[in-house]
């Protein structure tokens, strides 16, 4: 039964068909599977699966990675006030576009995808200064700064991600938390993540949420 369920969701879910998914879920739900293996079972291994993916189509379409995402943080979302005993958070990150770049969409997409895999996500909004995300990962206590840009003159600016890696270091942080960096510059030119002093960067909205997990369990190792 549960394979059927896991079939079904997938198909939905790379069908963009959200309201299917919610069918499917809560057909589950009535058939007796728990919130916790829909979560762990079905919406996280769908996620990964789109991560595999992406690898190998890189131009799939940003519209569905959107709605993926989405669909599996929602589905997430509904299915965590079910479960028997509080979820474990494998961690946290602090996600905002650099200082000067209005754009949205890609930041959105990480969200949809880190909520699905268990990450705790603090949204910082667009045009964030460079002091905000050292200061909001601190209060938040994250392991993670993620910042999008789309700009080159927002992804390469001194008021960006260099500015973020300068406030680390002269406050000794750098040990604590990991940058991560995504958007067009970065697709564009791969080395710039290293120029402008990030950890780690991502080509796309899913598959920074594998770079950013992967960043989480490194610092909680060190």
């Amino acid at each position: 039964m549960l394979d059927a369920i896991i079939k079904a969701y997938k198909e939905a879910v790379f069908e963009t068909d959200k309201e299917a998914a919610f069918e499917i879920v809560n057909r589950a739900l009535t058939e007796g599977i728990t919130a916790e293996e829909i979560v762990f079972k079905v919406v996280i291994p769908a996620v990964e699966e789109m991560m595999s993916l992406i690898v190998k189509d890189p131009d799939a379409n940003l519209a569905q990675h959107f709605m993926t995402a989405q669909i599996a943080a929602e589905v997430t979302e509904k299915m965590l006030e079910k479960f028997q005993h509080p979820p474990e958070i494998i961690g946290r990150v602090v996600i905002g576009t650099a200082y000067g770049d209005l754009h949205s969409l890609g930041k959105r997409i990480v969200m949809g995808c880190l909520k699905a895999l268990m990450v705790e996500v603090v949204d910082l909004g667009v045009n964030v200064p460079a002091e905000r995300f050292v200061d909001e990962a601190l209060a938040h206590d994250a392991q993670v700064i993620a910042i999008s840009a789309m700009m080159v003159h927002s992804a390469n600016g001194e008021n960006g991600c260099r500015k973020v890696r300068q406030i680390l270091q002269e406050r000794g942080l750098e040990a604590r938390l990991r940058i991560v960096v995504g958007g067009a510059p970065y697709r564009f030119d791969s080395n710039l993540y290293k120029s402008v002093g990030a950890d780690a960067w991502a080509g796309d909205g899913v598959s920074a949420g594998k770079v950013i997990v992967d960043l989480i369990h490194e610092v909680k190792k060190s």
